[in-house]
């Protein structure tokens, strides 16, 4: 059986990928699990995935906290403000299909955008909160 989180991720990954809108404003599939150091600018980066025991007294299940990682050298915050746009677009209410697990929901809890100690970079910082239950 597939965990449920890695399940999410890899769907959360390729609708991500698959998004024409993200990957135009990125310049390419610049979406990372684990960013290379030379890593051209714009990316974004699934980074946390915390898992939490969503069962109830007959079901199993799980509530996910995905976080995502946006980063930018554009000059402003108008580049970061565009991608994280088209990733909330792409994944808030999503229907997303994950191995051996089914997806309840999918909903944006909040993003935050701030210029990093650098002075040059933007770094945007998306929450996402996902419940999945096992199939069968």
């Amino acid at each position: 059986m597939t965990n449920p989180g890695w399940a999410l991720q890899k769907a959360a990954y390729e609708a991500l990928i698959a998004d024409s809108a993200l990957t135009t404003l990125l310049g390419g599939d610049r979406l990372y699990d684990h960013v290379p150091q030379s890593s051209a600018f714009p990316h974004v980066a699934i980074d946390q995935m915390r898992i939490n025991d969503w069962s109830t007294g007959t079901e199993r299940g799980s509530e996910h906290v995905l976080m995502l990682h946006i980063w930018s050298r554009y000059d402003g915050k108008r580049e970061a403000y565009e991608i994280a746009d088209a990733v909330r677009e792409a994944l808030d209410d999503a229907e997303l299909t994950l191995d051996d697990n089914r997806l309840v929901n999918l909903s944006h809890q909040y993003s935050d955008l701030k210029r990093d100690p650098d002075g040059e970079t933007y770094h945007g910082v998306m929450r996402f909160r996902a419940v999945t239950e096992p199939l069968g």
